[in-house]
């Protein structure tokens, strides 16, 4: 297989890369490397990825680089790239936002649209679109009502990979990922800034009273599935990927102070705006069409997550 993977530089894209790479599969990557987050990070993540006969690194932003050649002979295409965090979206931010994650999406649909030999693009969407107004298990046919900018621009991407399956028989697939988490977790996000903190002694942020929940989801799992959706995903469709761990926050901190053997030091803000007040996915729909089961308990994720981030603040020590 050929794949081109958008946003190969992040959490999830480098995580797929590294397992496509593995089983032999080309790869070519797109990253224009936003300042969201430091730029060694990402590279980082394709430290190993780098100098493999069958990974190609492009370094441009997904609105203006020259699609066509890239397209040429590809045969999944698998669009991780994003504007991510929902706390940022809001204020003059947002036309950032549009910018990532509509504009760039549309583009690449309009040059996948005259390569009809690509078997699937998957698309990588998020929880957010549900807002709070979904019933508890989440459902693809629930009702959506984003209530973050970012969720808002993550379910507009999704109705144009939809309108470009309709229109012109683009084989899009959406997934709709449930908190993920793991080895190269953004420093932004929740799990990696707890774990951090407990290793280094720092406090720790939490937003809101710790009683809201979570489908938290480990990235093996988000990778496995995103390969299936590659290969059996029905086009026009949208799935669920969900961990099946939701729990509260509150309940994560315990693990965290159990895994780390430290005493955390929490302090404690209102909630955020934008911020969902539970997620829970129904991923029966996943299980049929990708034979989607999750593989990795909260407890085995979060402490491959530890052991990682233990390794990485071990080297940055003076």
């Amino acid at each position: 297989m050929n794949a081109l993977i958008t946003g190969v530089a992040g959490f999830i894209g480098s995580s797929l890369a590294t397992e496509l790479t593995a089983a032999g599969h080309q790869v070519i990557g797109i990253d224009c490397f936003t300042d969201y987050y430091a730029r060694d990070v990402k590279e980082g993540n394709l430290r190993d990825l780098m100098g493999l006969p069958n990974f190609r690194l492009v370094d441009a932003p997904l609105q203006t680089v020259a699609l066509e050649p890239l397209l040429e002979q590809t045969s999944q295409v698998f669009h991780l790239a994003a504007q991510a965090g929902v706390r940022g979206s809001w204020g003059e931010q947002f036309r950032t936002y549009t910018t990532h994650n509509v504009d760039a999406t549309q583009r690449l649909l309009e040059a996948v649209r005259q390569h009809p030999s690509i078997e699937r693009l998957v698309y990588a969407s998020s929880s957010s679109v549900y807002g709070d107004i979904a019933t508890i298990p989440m459902r693809e046919d629930s009702a959506v009502q984003p209530v973050s900018p970012y969720g808002v621009t993550k379910l507009a991407a999704e109705h144009l990979c939809h309108l470009y399956h309709v229109n012109y028989g683009v084989p899009a697939v959406s997934l709709r990922y449930f908190t993920v988490y793991g080895p190269r977790q953004r420093p932004d996000m929740g799990f990696h800034r707890f774990i951090r903190a407990a290793l280094t002694g720092q406090p720790i942020t939490l937003f809101g009273d710790g009683e809201q929940t979570r489908d938290f989801t480990f990235v093996g799992d988000i990778v496995a599935a995103t390969r299936a959706a590659g290969d059996r995903g029905r086009p026009g469709a949208v799935y669920n990927i969900g961990g099946g761990s939701r729990v509260t926050i509150n309940h994560v901190l315990a693990l965290v102070a159990q895994l780390t053997n430290r005493t955390l030091d929490i302090r404690r803000l209102p909630a955020e705006r934008g911020d969902m007040r539970d997620t829970f996915a129904d991923t029966s729909r996943a299980r049929a069409d990708l034979g989607f089961a999750p593989a990795y308990s909260l407890e085995s994720g979060l402490a491959a997550e530890c052991e990682w981030l233990a390794g990485l603040v071990h080297r940055s020590a003076p």
